[in-house]
């Protein structure tokens, strides 16, 4: 497969890790849109949001625990955001989820 963060989470490509376990990576984002911006993947490939199934869920809610400590481990006190884009038309560009975790700067809405 030709999917770089599968590639990253092999270990193919390296990455600035915040955070690993057997099922999930977290790293920094090259293209930072915030103070924080961190990717949080499924070391497992799932193509998009669109493909959370019951088989594969228990890996999303825990991202959404994974992502949470991050963001206290960031003194992301005030707030954050997590985003998924799925599609072409929603601005997915690699084709396996992932979720952003942006904080440390007041967000807008909407985002653009």
């Amino acid at each position: 497969m030709d999917c770089i963060f599968c590639k990253i989470a092999g270990g193919e490509i390296p990455s600035n890790k915040v955070y690993e376990d057997d099922s999930v990576l977290a790293f920094y984002d090259l293209v930072p849109q915030g103070p924080v911006h961190i990717l949080i993947i499924p070391k497992t490939h799932i193509a998009s949001a669109a493909e959370i199934s019951a088989d594969n869920s228990a890996v999303v809610a825990h991202i959404f625990e994974v992502a949470a400590g991050i963001a206290k481990e960031q003194q992301l006190d005030n707030g954050y955001r997590i985003v998924t884009n799925i599609g072409e038309d929603g601005g997915q560009s690699v084709k396996h989820l992932h979720f952003h975790l942006i904080g440390g700067r007041q967000m807008a809405w909407p985002p653009g």
